[in-house]
């Protein structure tokens, strides 16, 4: 497996944190000693000091059976309560800890007092429906305060949520359902996106309708006020329900290993995975990154991630981590440029935002709008930058530090994954020197390496497979329902070394530095997209003889969709190649989700394949990306790409 480097990536520039902010900053030197002294240890320390333990534990980690990990196993703890109702008993109720703000402008500002009992009440509603211990609920909300409450009344009572993207179809939804065997669907009849209302209960019905499930109720929280249909019995009004049950509620401990989340990320087979995370392990590292990176003094910041919470950073750095650690954090319904191209910037100097973290995508789209846009507004406020989803080029580090940062403040790229459950190699801000387009360093506690494709360590600045090489408390426990899969995907390759399936390689200070994908997963605007999924999507289609898809580089969202796609023969000439371009497109969108729809849709008369019938797909990545074309001589009809190269001019 090549991985290739492009050498001119490393930046010669250094930024050193100023003197006051390492004076102030909560990371210390110390983090890194202590933990390569004893790891294991060192990450006891972290849980005894981070967490709540109804049951305190004696056994810090059990690797013997790998990859089955098992953190703090036996102890016990309620994840909701350490999130809410210890900060309420340690006299911080008063503390805001959600200013959230809806897309048509209105606003709530949630204390930790009120977040606390609107838990209590839906964690009794969701009891009151035969939701227990270990059952699953699926979520499918926008950015609203429901959406933080169902999380955490589902963790309160030990069950289960996998929470589902808005943005994801009927079928997609339908899946996730059934793989989950989910008993519950939190929904809302709707959200608001880019200024208007968009259905969100209508995808749930078409989800249901499509084969039998195991969803007993469907609760529906009132959002935009649009009509839905309605099935007697089943849906319910999340309103007119919890105002029948009880405001009181007690958190029962759960074992540190009760499983707390299933979340569907793409697979290279196109079948997505329920990746599964746990209680003790998972929060003791969200709550350790969120305050170190980060650099929180939840007195004092006002935070703000923008990740939507059906994404893994939505879980981690919106729910978990910053409720941990008592943090006052902006929770926003809608896009950046709604109802002003200047929106995200607007919320800042509102709430005072001191902690801004985004993606690569995000700050590239601004960069191309012009620093016009926040220089209208007062951005003083922050005080420390990060990035997530996807490498950050140099030139979006530099303008995110300059333009929104002042020129003064840090910036953290952060490198971690769905299956990793928190931040796995980042700066910590008080400590580092930062390098633009670096993600640096693994966190104190988590063991990093290079491999080659034999398992060779790579020295050198020489790319290659990025690992990690012993287990960390927030790593995913397998894959729901398929151990094989688990093992097969993540360990076959190296053992008991798990491959991220990233390459990477380090410069000459030891700094790593993230390549991208190596496998067939695209990252799209920092969303883990599977090009065997999109294929199979376009195969379904009645145009669609066969069909090839590449992620192309895109200097707005890291990497963008492209497909080359054969009609059938009968459908050739029916319409035109741009006709049928665009309701493939289309299908897609709709298919998957509008993440998923492809930048491009080439209709081809062939595709480059090797004399044993793989396609190549480098080639027509080589295609998309306007280069050369790489060797073809392993092609059995080399002629091909000419072909395909003029269909596409």
């Amino acid at each position: 497996m090549n991985v290739q480097i492009d050498h001119n990536l490393e930046e010669i520039r250094r930024f050193r944190p100023s003197p006051e902010f390492a004076a102030g900053a909560i990371a210390k030197p110390d983090l890194y000693t202590d933990a390569a002294a004893d790891r294991v240890g060192f990450w006891g320390e972290q849980a005894r000091d981070l967490l709540h333990w109804h049951t305190p534990f004696t056994k810090t980690l059990d690797w013997s059976n790998p990859p089955f990990a098992t953190w703090f196993e036996d102890g016990e703890l309620n994840v909701a309560y350490n999130c809410l109702d210890r900060h309420v008993l340690a006299g911080n109720g008063e503390r805001i800890a959600i200013h959230w703000e809806g897309e048509p402008g209105d606003s709530r500002d949630i204390t930790y007092a009120q977040l606390t009992a609107e838990v209590k009440k839906a964690a009794n509603l969701l009891t009151s429906l035969g939701v227990s211990a270990g059952d699953r609920v699926a979520i499918y909300l926008p950015m609203i305060p429901e959406a933080v409450v169902s999380m955490l009344a589902v963790a309160r009572i030990g069950a289960i949520h996998s929470v589902v993207f808005g943005g994801f179809s009927p079928d997609s939804l339908h899946s996730r359902i059934v793989d989950a065997e989910a008993k519950l669907v939190i929904t809302s009849d709707g959200g608001y996106r880019k200024g208007r209302p968009f259905p969100l209960k209508e995808t749930v019905d078409a989800a249901l309708e499509k084969s039998e499930t195991t969803v007993e109720h469907v609760l529906v929280v009132k959002r935009t006020g649009e009509d839905v249909a309605w099935t007697e019995g089943r849906d319910l009004w999340w309103d007119d329900e919890i105002a029948l049950v009880d405001a009181d509620h007690e958190a029962k401990a759960f074992p540190a290993e009760q499983p707390l989340f299933i979340l569907y990320t793409s697979g290279t087979t196109g079948k997505p995975k329920g990746i599964l995370h746990t209680s003790g392990g998972y929060l003791t590292q969200t709550a350790f990154t969120h305050r170190n990176v980060f650099d929180l003094h939840p007195e004092t910041d006002v935070y703000w991630c923008t990740a939507d919470v059906g994404w893994i950073t939505g879980h981690s750095y919106v729910v978990y981590g910053p409720l941990t650690n008592g943090a006052t954090q902006v929770l926003y319904e809608g896009t950046p440029d709604t109802p002003i191209p200047g929106r995200w910037w607007q919320i800042i100097e509102k709430y005072r935002v001191s902690i801004l973290y985004t993606a690569p995508t995000a700050i590239r789209s601004f960069m191309k709008m012009g620093r016009q846009i926040p220089q209208q507004f007062d951005l003083r406020s922050l005080r420390l930058l990060g990035s997530v989803g996807e490498p950050i080029n140099p030139e979006a580090w530099i303008w995110y530090r300059h333009v929104i940062g002042g020129g003064s403040i840090p910036v953290v790229d952060t490198w971690w994954q769905t299956e990793t459950g928190a931040i796995m190699i980042s700066a910590l801000p008080g400590i580092t020197d930062l390098k633009p387009g670096s993600a640096q360093v693994a966190i104190p506690g988590v063991s990093i390496d290079i491999l080659s494709d034999d398992g060779e360590p790579v020295t050198g600045t020489d790319g290659g497979l990025l690992v990690v090489t012993e287990p960390w408390p927030s790593m995913l426990r397998g894959i729901w329902g398929d151990p094989e899969r688990f093992t097969e995907t993540y360990w076959e390759k190296f053992g008991d070394k798990y491959f991220a399936g990233d390459g990477a390689r380090r410069d000459t200070d030891g700094d790593i530095w993230l390549l991208g994908r190596v496998d067939d997963v695209m990252n799209v605007s920092g969303h883990r997209l599977s090009t065997a999924e999109i294929e199979s999507s376009l195969v379904a289609h009645d145009l669609t003889a066969e069909a090839a898809v590449v992620g192309a580089a895109d200097e707005t969202t890291g990497q963008a969709v492209v497909a080359f796609v054969i009609l059938k023969e009968r459908q050739q000439g029916v319409m035109t190649n741009e006709e049928a371009s665009e309701l493939l497109r289309t299908h897609v969108s709709k298919q998957i989700g509008a993440i998923a729809r492809p930048r491009q849709v080439f209709i081809v008369p062939e595709l480059p394949k090797t004399r044993s019938g793989k396609i190549m797909r480098r080639l027509l990545r080589d295609l998309a990306e306007g280069r050369e074309i790489g060797d073809t001589t392993t092609l059995a009809e080399t002629s091909v790409m000419t072909s395909i190269m003029e269909q596409v001019r």
